[in-house]
């Protein structure tokens, strides 16, 4: 449809019916249900289950004459997107997709508003050709073309504007800082903002020399903004110290804290760390979305043969449990996953946690605080008189808290706990290297889980991928069956809905190892090399490299984050042991795309 053409009326209840799609008694419910919700007579359709979202738009495309765009599958312009404000792409539920001799292509979620047709034309101020896209992609798609990062940049200016050269008086700017117009505000706002539509985990400010750098963290990887506006640093660490309630005269020392804040509806649990550097201080923010977490083990992304293990496992009434890998591989997501299963009326748990991240009902949480000499011991030996079922602590980080934790364990106590190894079978080794008796981790240790986090490939820029001869070379140790050889593996080529990087998302990749008769014996006698052979030869173990070699082959992710958990769990083994720990395991070829 252009600005010329007259407009259609055309009523969507009345064309559902004439096509057979929906039957009087369902329009007269769903006109009910609108008039009660008050949204729009399509979107109650849907949720009603009368007809489906795709059915429905390839209806109205059809009807108008219009095309129907997959917005997961296109490739944006962002010049051309930003024509329209997003304020009025939100409201119309529309976006700029293309232009043509002249006319802008615009998606719609609704063809059929003739009010939001008609500004578009007056604010676009060009003939408009309209096309149909599906409402949910289209919320998610504005999430991640309108980023904030100039409105950032331009409030970092504005703030900038309002400071004199003088140090600051910190009085007068923390009275200020209390107005909801104070620009400090409204560039932590829109921080806050830009850091939840990114999906970002963390935020690092970062003073330099002459420019601050503020650095989000996707899916495991900064992405960095540059501003000139060096003065404006002092005035944000400021309110974020005031937010979090740390000392504002401390800049010499290190200080930790939280707050929570409220961002488009959803509750965001902040963890500040400030660290004094050479150029003033650098703050980093956790940030936790309470409202998206999902806590349970399903939602983890463990495979279901190792899921259905891994429940098995806690679900034993004493022995000990470990889960390994480096910071942010998702330990403690699956830990809160294991006492999310356990957490019942007949069950006591108790965890020690630095910090407590998720705050779960009828846990008794203990946040321990070196301080005041609240340590993992001191905690963990504590429990003990408080006559729990399962304890949890946080990370076995000296001999004291393994012994006390191993013995707690022999005593019919379940313990989980996280400790930093590259793959499960460092694990109870490295205990006895850090002065446990072998006897006492052989006795207690029920298994370990290894893991990493691996990006997913973005669906919308996925293509295929031919592997370079190097790779080719590097594939054969994987020792792959002869179909899986001639594979198709993808990456991704860069777009908007990945912030070009290629991948959106990440899924963990697991190591599961389950003690036997002969990995205890092995320890028992002190044998590193027989715990490590025995633990090879398991039937039931597969390591790092290989799970992320099975999503590779489903198209899941990439060679090269297939290389780069490789290379971080083989860490300090020769290529000949890397390999043989594939071999070993007589059950592999069979196994190999288990899950």
């Amino acid at each position: 449809m252009t600005m010329n053409e007259p407009r259609r009326k055309l009523r969507i209840g009345d064309l559902l019916i004439q096509e057979g799609v929906i039957t009087e008694p369902q329009l007269a419910t769903a006109l009910g249900e609108q008039k009660r919700t008050g949204r729009k007579l399509g979107r109650t359709l849907v949720e009603l289950g009368y007809v489906g979202e795709i059915e429905l738009m390839n209806l109205l495309a059809r009807q108008l004459d219009v095309p129907f765009v997959r917005l997961n599958q296109y490739r944006f312009d962002g010049a051309l997107v930003k024509r329209l404000p997003e304020a009025l792409a939100r409201r119309f539920r529309a976006i700029v997709l293309a232009e043509q001799a002249g006319e802008l292509l615009v998606g719609m979620a609704d063809p059929l508003d003739i009010f939001a047709y008609d500004e578009l034309v007056r604010v676009l101020k060009q003939p408009v050709r309209q096309a149909v896209v599906r409402e949910s992609e289209l919320l998610s798609t504005l999430d991640m073309v309108y980023r904030r990062t100039e409105e950032i940049a331009s409030l970092a200016e504005e703030l900038e504007d309002e400071l004199s050269d003088d140090v600051f008086d910190l009085a007068t700017m923390s009275a200020s800082s209390a107005s909801e117009d104070a620009p400090v505000v409204k560039l932590l706002q829109t921080l806050f903002e830009d850091a939840i539509q990114a999906r970002s985990s963390d935020i690092h400010i970062e003073p330099d020399e002459s420019v601050i750098r503020i650095r989000q963290r996707v899916d495991g990887v900064l992405q960095e903004q540059v501003m000139k506006e060096k003065r404006v640093h002092s005035a944000v660490v400021l309110r974020l110290k005031l937010m979090a309630g740390l000392n504002i005269s401390e800049k010499r020392l290190p200080q930790d804290g939280r707050f929570n804040v409220r961002v488009k509806g959803r509750s965001i649990d902040v963890r500040v760390s400030t660290m004094p550097v050479q150029y003033g201080e650098s703050v980093v923010m956790r940030l936790l979305d309470h409202s998206q977490a999902s806590l349970g083990l399903d939602n983890g992304g463990m495979p279901p043969h190792l899921l259905e293990r891994f429940r098995r496992m806690i679900r034993k009434p004493h022995g000990m449990i470990l889960v390994t890998g480096p910071t942010g591989s998702g330990k403690t997501t699956t830990l809160y996953g294991a006492l999310t299963e356990l957490n019942r009326p007949e069950v006591k748990i108790i965890t020690a946690e630095d910090p407590v991240e998720y705050r779960l009902p009828r846990i008794t949480q203990v946040q321990v605080n070196p301080r005041i000499g609240l340590e993992f011991a001191s905690v963990l030996r504590a429990s003990l008189r408080q006559d729990p079922d399962v304890i949890l602590v946080g990370e076995m980080r000296d001999r004291e808290t393994v012994e006390i934790g191993l013995r707690a364990a022999m005593t019919g106590h379940l313990v989980l706990s996280t400790l930093h190894t590259n793959d499960s079978l460092g694990s109870a080794l490295r205990m006895i290297d850090m002065g446990a008796e072998p006897f006492l981790v052989a006795s207690s240790l029920l298994g370990v889980v290894a893991q990493r986090l691996v990006r997913r490939v973005c669906d919308n820029c996925s293509e295929s991928y031919t592997p370079t001869e190097q790779e080719k070379v590097w594939l054969a140790s994987f020792d792959l069956a002869p179909a899986d050889r001639q594979a198709g593996f993808v990456q991704g080529s860069g777009c908007y809905h990945c912030s070009h990087t290629g991948y959106r998302g990440r899924i963990g990749v697991y190591e599961m190892l389950e003690m036997n008769e002969a990995m205890l014996d092995a320890l028992r006698r002190q044998d590193v090399a027989g715990f490590t052979r025995a633990a090879r030869r398991s039937p039931l173990y597969r390591p790092l490299g290989q799970c992320a070699m099975d999503y590779a082959l489903q198209g899941v992710t990439t060679l090269e984050e297939v290389a780069r958990v490789t290379a971080s769990a083989d860490a300090g083994l020769s290529p000949d042991e890397a390999r043989a720990g594939v071999e070993d395991s007589p059950d592999h070829r069979a196994s190999l795309l288990e899950g």
